[in-house]
């Protein structure tokens, strides 16, 4: 989720992700305004801010990579092209029955600040603060009831219900670290967030200093006695938008970063000097998304007006340089549940557009669309604003960081929900069909459904899919699902996108996901 989809750092010596290349450009190299190059260092690109450290109520998705390294799982995924997971704080670990999974933890893994070793009773008490503080990001747990604890390196987790997302979402991934619960509740008596103040930690890597919108620094932490990470130092740099992330590159401030898909061509072509270019296929998706309960947006035959009315290989041409594929819902192909098409052809259709304007007797109408300030999101924003005054409605387009912009849809952040009509949505996404259809239950709405979208039927799809062993069987649920999203009127599926990313082959070996996310753990040194 976007963005979903943990997190990594905010900027205050140099603005924002866009001012930030300008401070690069203007002379002064950021490596050069805030360090030192000393030692094994990898300088990375996050493409995000973040807002917490806190792993079991992450918000965006570079706070996992920095929580990756900070803390320890049971399981991690592998790099690589395929998706997979393999042991990490877990010595072994079996799924016993559909709703019992025992596991036994490595001895020797330490927390740092004098907390002791890791425990049994520190895997119960991360996995089980996520469903008690009510954690906006529970629905990676799913079914997850408790954790019994049978002696201090061996524990059963256990289920209300079958939850098959269990390996590819929740352990391997944000909610599956392991926290130590005397610190954690030392920091906030009750094991509730800890925010941006990590009480301790455990895995290879410590957070040695962060300032909001400049950098994350992680150091070697001496506690760990593990596999020697490569790096001494891992430099992490929030730029927002990708082509200014591409000139940090070229001026050498950052040695791994995603590129935007319409510089791909040019620099796979051309690259960099010692530079090797990856293209990656996504698994996040960015749609269009309405307000069900704004009053503009109530009535479904605008709603489908506006989906008619979108061609979405125009929007992909222009936001990304046709180097992506059309979406035919939340879930990509070759993961189970992905849909051959969507129920509204990609193209759309004008005059059907604006017979279901006529249905509503709507004529004149004004809507605003939210969107990142990043290019593509903009861009995206535009050509929807251009698409829909071909039937008659104007939309005014609203752009906003993305502190402001990913708490819009939150009615915890106040009323700014009962304003948002459009909004250029992206989400991160995992190798599992529940992730990507999990945020649009009812539970969500007001935290991430912001679409509001509201069905029974999808609810209990949701409750069966995730209990369902068979592919087979689970493919037509998800599917069944995403038809309902479409049926609503409140989606127009654009694309799942690709993720090129480039990094300094003189510098460093990176390792990625199959995605294209990286992990820093298992970068190595030139």
């Amino acid at each position: 989720m976007n963005s979903t989809e943990g997190n990594v750092s905010r900027r205050t010596l140099i603005k924002t992700g866009a001012v930030l290349g300008g401070g690069v450009f203007a002379g002064m190299s950021l490596s050069q305004a805030i360090w030192a190059a000393e030692g094994k260092v990898l300088k990375a690109r996050s493409y995000n801010d973040t807002s917490t450290f806190d792993p079991g109520f992450y918000s965006e998705y570079v706070g996992i990579d920095v929580a990756n390294c900070i803390y320890s799982k049971l399981i991690r995924y592998k790099p690589g092209s395929e998706w997979g997971w393999e042991l990490e704080a877990a010595e072994r670990i079996e799924q016993v029955d559909p709703t019992h999974i025992r596991f036994l933890l490595k001895k020797g893994i330490k927390f740092t600040g004098g907390y002791g070793e890791m425990t049994a009773r520190d895997v119960k008490f991360s996995f089980e603060r996520v469903i008690k503080h009510n954690s906006p990001i529970k629905p990676d747990w799913g079914s997850f009831d408790h954790v019994e604890i049978e002696d201090d390196y061996t524990g059963v987790i256990v289920f209300k219900s079958p939850f098959v997302a269990v390996w590819n979402v929740a352990l391997p991934f944000g909610v599956g670290h392991i926290l130590s619960e005397d610190a954690v509740m030392k920091a906030t008596g009750n094991g509730s967030t800890f925010g941006l103040k990590p009480p301790a930690f455990s895995g290879p890597y410590v957070l040695a200093d962060w300032k909001a919108k400049q950098y994350t620094l992680l150091t070697r932490n001496p506690d760990w006695s593990g596999p020697k990470p490569g790096f001494d130092e891992i430099r992490i740099i929030p730029i927002n938008d990708d082509k200014t992330a591409e000139r940090a590159y070229q001026a050498g401030d950052v040695d791994f970063t995603r590129v935007s898909l319409d510089s791909f061509a040019t620099l796979n072509s051309n690259p960099p000097t010692d530079t090797k270019i990856e293209k990656h296929a996504a698994l996040g998706y960015t749609w269009i998304g309405m307000n069900m309960d704004h009053p503009k947006l109530k009535d479904i035959n605008v709603r489908k007006a506006i989906q008619w009315a979108i061609n979405v290989p125009q929007i992909l041409g222009a936001a990304f340089a046709g180097q992506a594929e059309v979406a035919t819902g939340t879930i990509p192909p070759g993961i189970v549940g992905h849909r051959d098409k969507a129920l509204v052809p990609p193209e759309g259709d004008l005059a059907k557009a604006k017979e279901f304007l006529e249905k509503a007797g709507v004529s004149d109408l004004t809507l605003t669309i939210d969107c990142l300030n990043e290019s593509t999101d903009t861009t995206i924003a535009q050509t929807v604003q251009a698409q829909l005054s071909q039937i008659g409605i104007t939309v005014e387009v609203n752009v906003q960081d993305s502190g402001s912009f990913w708490t819009l849809g939150m009615e915890s952040e106040g009323d700014r929900w009962k304003e948002m009509q459009l909004s250029v949505m992206s989400y991160s996404s995992l190798p599992d069909p529940h992730y990507a259809t999990s945020f649009f239950v009812q539970d969500q709405v007001g935290i991430w459904n912001w679409e509001r979208f509201r069905s029974g039927r999808y609810d209990e799809l949701s409750a069966k899919g995730v209990t369902l062993s068979d592919p087979n069987e689970r493919a037509k649920v998800y599917q069944e699902m995403q038809d309902l999203m479409e049926e609503s009127g409140a989606y127009r599926f654009l694309t799942h996108g690709s993720t090129p990313v480039m990094y300094r082959t003189t510098h460093t070996q990176a390792a990625t996901l199959p995605d294209g996310r990286p992990l820093f753990l298992n970068f190595k040194p030139v």
